[in-house]
């Protein structure tokens, strides 16, 4: 069977090739440096050879996800690098702007065994981290065969995965069988990895990260003192705001139609509008200006010659999460078109009212404990987007009850850092020398 994966996996990167370089060409979007991807990791990353620990995060969330851990990892493994992986190309940009919180910054190699074997002969790792659902059949062997200790924090198996999964259970359970651990995010999502074949003993639900992210942690007043990307958005000040989060095609609409109700009741009202894609950018400002709005883009915005548009497309990576601060209400996207939804937990710190439509399965609970708790609001349709949102930015006793009941949940249910640490520290403990070959006594996986 693991024959037959690897076979499909260059398959599928013979497949890809044309479609990354007409991607490149025609589209000019970004598709990482392809010498990682084929394992050849930049002679700056670990030129010493120097132990290592391996955090891989496959895009934007993952990425602030792993930000939680990262100043405990340096803390307690001094003697170690922090290395850290994407997939994505906007992954790899916020990845980049952690500065001297990691050692280094690359795109993950493909999952065929000559790339993965290269990439570990230059990193070195003790410990590989997989963060949220990275479950990788020659990469985990690969690493197993080396002795390097694997886990994947914030885990979880979303509806989609889980039934493609379950049809090659077998199989699964003979990967899953590679890895050390589990952190999952829920109950559902831990019950998920053992079905699938997940020894229950290596699982532990240890709650989502997300909520001890470092955004998540700071309070809104502290983040707002000297943040120089809020100094362009001075013009909102006193204003009704709109912030619509990671927006995808076919929610902009909507989105704008609720917005111009909300200008009946206000016209001084602001749209910060972000699509979850960067290159979408241009297509979103098109869509704002056919409903006559003045847009301007983000980078267009100045301090020394600020202007006052309707709506302002979001075309950076990376600063959402500050531009909460702002907001009167929220919608965050993902969620009128059935792509699972996107985190709420951000805008949910700031004491923001939240709204978000009825397709958010990849944050089931999260969503549910919101809704029941009265802390965000949850559409069926646009139509009734444009109701709720309209009729919040006139009740301001509302807005503030959702607000502070967003908040006081996100404080409840923060530890998952600590919980997670505490299983790391288990699995490679603190001070003790470059694990080698053949350490995993406590198991024989063939």
């Amino acid at each position: 069977m693991h024959f037959l994966y690897i076979v499909a996996s260059l398959f599928y990167f013979v497949a890809l090739l044309p479609v990354v370089a007409y991607t490149r060409l025609r589209h000019g979007k970004r598709v990482g440096r392809v010498a990682d991807r084929l394992g050849r990791v930049p002679d700056t990353i670990n030129p010493r050879r120097t132990r290592s620990i391996w955090i891989h995060a496959v895009s934007v969330g993952e990425v602030l996800a792993a930000r939680s851990l990262l100043d405990a990892l340096r803390q307690a493994y001094p003697a170690h690098c922090l290395l850290l992986s994407t997939t994505t190309a906007t992954g790899q940009e916020v990845a980049e702007q952690l500065g001297d919180a990691v050692d280094g910054v690359f795109y993950a190699p493909l999952d065929i065994p000559p790339f993965i074997t290269r990439s570990l002969n230059r990193i070195t790792p003790d410990l590989v981290i997989f963060v949220d659902t990275e479950i990788w059949p020659n990469w985990l062997r690969a690493c197993r065969r080396r002795g390097v200790r694997t886990i994947i924090v914030n885990g979880r198996i979303s509806d989609r995965s889980y039934c493609g999964y379950r049809l090659g259970r077998p199989f699964m359970k003979r990967v899953l069988g590679d890895l050390d651990h589990v952190c999952a995010q829920t109950e559902m999502w831990g019950h998920r990895f053992v079905d699938l074949g997940l020894p229950s003993a290596r699982l532990s639900v240890t709650g989502s990260l997300k909520f001890d992210a470092p955004d998540v942690m700071s309070t809104g007043a502290e983040l707002h003192v000297g943040d120089r990307v809020l100094r362009f958005f001075s013009f909102t000040e006193g204003r009704p705001v709109l912030v619509a989060a990671s927006t995808l095609r076919g929610e902009e609409g909507p989105v704008l139609q609720a917005f111009r109700r909300i200008r009946e009741s206000a016209d001084d009202a602001v749209l910060i509008l972000a699509p979850r894609h960067p290159e979408r950018a241009d297509e979103a400002r098109s869509i704002a200006t056919r409903y006559g709005f003045d847009v301007a883009m983000r980078t267009e915005l100045s301090v020394e010659n600020p202007r006052t548009p309707d709506i302002v497309v979001v075309d950076t990576i990376g600063e959402l999460p500050r531009l909460f601060q702002l907001a009167t209400l929220v919608f965050v996207g993902g969620s009128l078109v059935p792509a699972g939804g996107h985190n709420i937990l951000e805008p949910a710190v700031f004491g923001k009212a939240i709204v978000f439509g009825p397709h958010m399965s990849n944050f089931r609970e999260i969503a549910s404990l919101f809704v029941d708790r009265s802390a965000a609001v949850q559409v069926s349709t646009s139509d009734e987007l444009s109701d709720v949102l309209s009729a919040l930015l006139v009740d301001s006793v509302r807005r503030a009850s959702l607000g502070a009941a967003a908040r006081t949940l996100v404080d409840a249910n923060k530890g998952a850092r600590s919980r997670t640490l505490k299983i790391i520290a288990d699995i490679l403990p603190p001070g003790v020398p470059g694990l080698e070959h053949g350490v995993r006594t406590f198991r024989d996986v063939p």
